[in-house]
């Protein structure tokens, strides 16, 4: 079963830019849609953005404009660029595709 392994979180000032990235033990070129999901404390997870394999991409309200997913099928990874950070986007972000999660990287925005 493929695996996920999130990086890139971090602390970063409202405004700020960050880069997450989403490395799969395997080729995700199979994989129908992978996507990045967050849960901030005391909230349910929620769908941040996806992208499938045919390109097609999808996005949370809130984050329109804002992140943008991509993916690299050459590296096995999926990007989420996420710039004009709000103290909301606080939460921890996890990668998914074929039903299968990654651990998380968290991500502060605060002054």
């Amino acid at each position: 079963q493929v695996q996920f392994v999130e990086s890139g979180g971090g602390l970063v000032q409202p405004g700020g830019s960050l880069r997450l990235s989403c490395a799969a033990s395997r080729s995700i070129l199979t994989i129908y849609a992978m996507g990045w999901y967050r849960q901030a404390p005391g909230k349910q997870r929620e769908l941040v953005a996806r992208i499938f394999s045919g390109g097609k991409t999808q996005y949370a309200d809130s984050v329109k404009g804002r992140f943008t997913i991509s993916r690299d099928s050459a590296k096995n990874t999926v990007y989420l660029e996420m710039n004009s950070l709000k103290p909301e986007d606080t939460a921890i972000y996890y990668c998914n595709g074929d039903s299968r999660w990654g651990n998380g990287t968290p991500v502060t925005v605060s002054s």
